[in-house]
Formats: C-alpha cells, sequence, structure tokens
C-alpha cells in the first residue's frame, strides 16, 4: 500500500488544528462570554466559508443527505460539543478537556459494539480497555486534585456529541460543495446557540490583545480550515483511515496547553496520555481493512 503523502500531510495538520482549538478556547472564555463568543465565531466563520465557497463557484445545492448533515453536524459538531467544551472550560484546564475529547473514536467504538452489535477485533478490544483506562487514569488524578465535577461532565456529553456528528461525516464529504457544506453547518451551530447566549448571558468582555488573537486565530484555523480539512481528508480516503489521526489528539492538546498556557503535567498525566494515544490508534487501526499494494 502506497503512502498517500498528501493525506498524511492533511491528517497531521487537522490533528494539530483541532487540539489546538482547547488552549485558544480556555484564553477566550478567561475573558468573554463562552457561548455568545462561539456564536458570533461561527457567523463569521459560516459566512467566510460560504463566500469563499461562492467564490469559487460552489453553489448551495445539496443533496438531501448533504442538507441533513448540515443540520445534524451543526448541531452536534457545533452546537453541543464546542458549545458544552468552551463553557466547560471556565472551570477545567485545556489539556484535561482536550483528553476527555480525544476519546470520541473510543465512545464510537463502543457504541458499535453495544447498539450495532460490531464485531471487535482482540486489537480493537485491547484498544478500547486501554484508551478507556488512560482516561480514568487521567480523571482520577483530576478529580482527587479537586477538579470541577459539572466540567468533566459537560466535556463527557461534549465528546458524545461529536461521535454522533462524526457518522454524519461520510455523507456531508460526498457530493462536492465541501466548503459550503463547512460554512452552513457553522450558521446552523450560531442559530442554535444565540438565543442561550442571550438568555444566560451579560456581554462583559476584558480586552486585550491576548483575546482578540486567540478569536481570530480560532475563527480561522480550528473553525474555517480544520473543519475543511476534515472534510477533504474524510472524502479523500473515507472516515475509518481518516479517524486514525485522532491518535495524535491527546499529545498535541496537552502539549500546545503546557507550552502556552503554562498547564502543568504530573507523571500520571503523561502515563495517562500514552495510555489514551495507544489505546485509540489500536482501535482505528483494527477497523482498516488491509488493501493490495
Amino acid at each position: 500500500m502506497r503512502m498517500d503523502i498528501r493525506a498524511l500531510v492533511m491528517g497531521l495538520a487537522f490533528a494539530f488544528m483541532w487540539s489546538s482549538a482547547f488552549t485558544s478556547a480556555r484564553i477566550i472564555v478567561a475573558d468573554a462570554p463562552p457561548i455568545t463568543t462561539l456564536a458570533i465565531r461561527f457567523v463569521i466563520s459560516g459566512l467566510l466559508g460560504i463566500a469563499i465557497a461562492a467564490a469559487l463557484g460552489q453553489k448551495i445545492s445539496l443533496t438531501r443527505g448533504q442538507w441533513i448533515s448540515v443540520v445534524v453536524f451543526g448541531i452536534s459538531q457545533n452546537a453541543l460539543y464546542l458549545g458544552l467544551n468552551f463553557v466547560a472550560m471556565q472551570w477545567i484546564e485545556a489539556g484535561f478537556a482536550s483528553i476527555i475529547a480525544s476519546s470520541m473514536p473510543l465512545i464510537v467504538a463502543a457504541l458499535g459494539w453495544a447498539v450495532f452489535r460490531d464485531k471487535l477485533t482482540p486489537l480493537a478490544l485491547t484498544g478500547l480497555v486501554l484508551g478507556f483506562a488512560g482516561v480514568a487514569l487521567i480523571m482520577g488524578t483530576r478529580i482527587s486534585g479537586g477538579v470541577d465535577l459539572i466540567g468533566i461532565a459537560l466535556c463527557v456529553i461534549a465528546a458524545l456529541a461529536l461521535a454522533v456528528a462524526t457518522l454524519t461525516v461520510r455523507t456531508a464529504s460526498g457530493g462536492g460543495n465541501l466548503l459550503m457544506v463547512v460554512g452552513l453547518q457553522m450558521i446552523v451551530g450560531a442559530v442554535v446557540l444565540a438565543p442561550f447566549g442571550i438568555a444566560f448571558e451579560t456581554l462583559e468582555v476584558t480586552w486585550s490583545w491576548q483575546l482578540v488573537a486567540a478569536f481570530i486565530y480560532t475563527t480561522l484555523i480550528p473553525g474555517l480550515a480544520a473543519t475543511w480539512v476534515w472534510f477533504a481528508l474524510v472524502g479523500r480516503i473515507g472516515p475509518v483511515r481518516a479517524s486514525t489521526f485522532h491518535f495524535l489528539n491527546p499529545f498535541f492538546g496537552v502539549t500546545i496547553a503546557a507550552l502556552l498556557l503554562g498547564e502543568e503535567l504530573g507523571p500520571l498525566d503523561v502515563v495517562g496520555v500514552a495510555i489514551v494515544t495507544v489505546g485509540i490508534l489500536a482501535v482505528q487501526l483494527a477497523k482498516q481493512k488491509p488493501t493490495a499494494s
């Protein structure tokens, strides 16, 4: 099997951009209301995506499956997953939130076995056990250290929402108009979140260059670029092989948070991240079918 260099670069870029979103979000929610800020980000990212797509000749002419995916992905990925994570990161660290979110491939595999009776190979079963054990180890050390339990609960629910969103990617990535799909699903996220921001938040912002830089970065890079790269990657190599790159997220997430935010990593955290990483990789590799070289 030949190595697809472009897919490799796309996968690494996606993993880095996706993981960095937790650090930029942590900076944002320290000085601005999370739900309102995220809704504004979605509006800007969505309109930019739609405008660029229109300039490239793409039209709002999607298949029925794509429209369903735009709505489901917009609600699950943007409103629920990112919305809950933004709220949670008022109380928990970016690196910890990224580890919980990174467990999404494990959740998908577990749900496939429990709900759809998917068969698990020994490698996949080993990966599931390792992955969840690693997450449990990290959670145990954080809970004993006094981490906010509501924040953890919100992140877990967010990971479940991301798992649902992932199941819709295959439909959304087919039929062309990828950038238009990305833009539209962000508008859906904004529409869902805006009423909650208006109802429950006060628009109080402590302005700083760090806040502005983090907002611009998260709008353009994790918000627009990473989502487009993910759809393109899935369209190029399929959702199973593309999901393999999620195994890099725990490492990237905690590393970026440690470097930019100064978050501390204890020995058990490092061990837990390594275990989760190996577990995710094992689960994803077990899904791949050998192909002729």
